[in-house]
């Protein structure tokens, strides 16, 4: 019986000792003077995120609204101590300035249970460096207006979909993804994706497949991010390898049929397979099949999925505010009659209020509502006293930065003047981040820029979207995911028009 005690006794203290030394760093940022939320047990801060109760968009807004004049927030990622960076100024260092200290983009990635998780967005320095270099001649406008064709194309059967759905109720998300991923498909596939016109189309299922939040793909985003530990065990069991069988399968069967047939498109493809055949290596990073297909498919999916819903969200918001798109449509109409009817590039770059309209649509609606950044050396913030150890994580909250009336008064109005030159100087160049900035910006912006356009013409110069019944205009977002997507999705009504 004693030595049932001692051993007992001998547990507890074993267990009390794992706890304080767990729980003591969470004394980190009160160790620095750093305000923020009290953590409590078993997820820091982030329990509000993990349960479901927020989008991480939707916490570190609250976060960034509580504590408006602190420049630093300190909060907890389960142990993990992060800073929440408030202050423009400061964002504008770690950014630019000092981006050689915050090179690497802070993401939890595991590739080899998610070899598709080894993209361009995720990579660590030593790899993201030569692929970026590598990769972005690509998205040059030269290269972008050689694909431009390849845009209306699909535009133009978007269109010719659109008639059957006059006078009816439709999903907005839906149509302009199918349109997204046909482009996606032969851009960055050089493959007929065939989604507009088919209901079952492969590239359209895989689609929805990578941002279905299924208790796997949910289990797989929790456990990976706030517990990359417990994932590095268990994560075979999430892999979804339906997903990764069809990217992998199909980039190996687009390079071989390429090679065997001596095909030369000058595309996305072709770029990986002139990296591989050159060397193998880019500088002594092996770039295995894996590799090469994991850039494929982050093109894929944020190529997709940031254009279609910035797309549905823009329409929604046309909706509402009838006015605006009245005079969207009169810029739309009155270029094309200028090029006889025909979409131009040129014509395009011409739209300013286009470009309005479109940037006030990202401001309210980021996709991807925040960014991460870690210090590759121990740093101090300029001006705060404040010094962190090399491997400190940061966050930027864009979505609550977008969404303050310091930088944009009445911010939940919808005012695509606010980003006329006028008002565009006169705001913090820090105060709009949908694309990032700095050199770990999104390198497929000028892309997504010029699909999301095209989409909207296509539908506005024909159709008027009105909101119905079915439209949720609360626009609930859905707690589960990564990027800022609503609960209900985007239902309007289509009104063909004559001009």
């Amino acid at each position: 019986m004693e030595l049932i005690t001692q051993v007992l006794i001998g547990f507890i203290i074993i267990i009390l000792g794992v706890y304080y030394y767990l729980i003591s760093s969470w004394k980190f940022w009160e160790s620095k003077n750093v305000p923020g939320p009290k953590p409590t047990l078993p997820f820091g801060t982030v329990g509000d995120i993990v349960s479901g109760k927020h989008h991480i968009a939707t916490y570190m807004k609250e976060i960034y609204e509580t504590y408006p004049d602190e420049a630093i927030v300190g909060v907890y990622n389960v142990f993990e101590p992060i800073a929440v960076i408030n202050n423009l100024d400061l964002i504008k260092d770690i950014l630019i300035k000092d981006f050689s200290k915050f090179v690497d983009r802070g993401q939890e990635f595991n590739d080899y249970h998610e070899p598709l998780s080894a993209h361009l967005f995720n990579l660590e320095p030593k790899r993201w460096r030569p692929l970026r270099n590598k990769l972005t001649p690509i998205f040059t406008s030269g290269k972008l207006k050689d694909m431009f064709h390849i845009l209306v194309e699909c535009a133009d059967q978007m269109e010719r979909n659109l008639e059957k759905y006059d006078g009816k109720i439709v999903d907005m998300r839906e149509i302009p993804a199918r349109y997204a991923t046909d482009v996606i498909g032969v851009c960055v596939f050089g493959l007929q994706a065939n989604a507009i016109q088919d209901d079952n189309s492969l590239f359209r299922q895989m689609g929805r497949r990578i941002f279905d939040m299924n208790f796997k793909t949910a289990s797989r985003i929790l456990i990976g991010s706030f517990f990359p530990n417990v994932y590095k065990i268990m994560g075979y069991f999430l892999q979804d390898r339906v997903l990764e069988n069809f990217i992998f399968g199909i980039t190996k069967e687009t390079m071989d049929y390429r090679k065997m047939n001596n095909i030369v498109k000058h595309d996305f493809v072709d770029l990986l397979m002139n990296l591989k055949n050159e060397t193998g290596k880019l500088d002594n990073i092996e770039l295995s099949d894996k590799l090469l297909a994991a850039q494929l498919f982050v093109f894929f999916a944020a190529g997709f999925e940031t254009s279609s819903s910035t797309i549905g969200n823009a329409l929604y918001e046309l909706a509402i505010n009838q006015s605006i798109q009245s005079e969207l449509q009169q810029e739309i109409i009155e270029a094309l009659n200028k090029s006889d009817g025909k979409l131009t590039y040129d014509g395009i770059k011409d739209m300013k209020y286009l470009e309005k309209v479109y940037k006030e649509t990202l401001r309210k609606y980021p996709p991807l509502p925040f960014l991460t950044r870690r210090t590759v050396v121990p740093y101090e913030f300029a001006g705060t006293g404040i010094k962190v150890p090399a491997n400190t994580r940061v966050w930027l909250p864009i979505y609550g930065i977008q969404r303050d009336e310091k930088y944009y008064p009445n911010p939940d109005l919808f005012d695509p003047e606010r980003f006329s030159d006028e008002n565009v100087k006169q705001r913090h160049d820090m105060a709009f981040l949908s694309f990032g900035n700095g050199p770990r910006n999104c390198i497929g912006a000028r892309f997504g820029t010029i699909q999301t356009k095209v989409g909207l013409i296509t539908i506005l110069k024909n159709y008027q979207v009105e909101v119905c019944e079915k439209t949720d205009k609360s626009y609930d977002i859905k707690t589960r995911g990564i990027l800022l997507a609503p609960k209900s999705g985007i239902f309007l009504k289509l009104k063909k028009v004559n001009y």
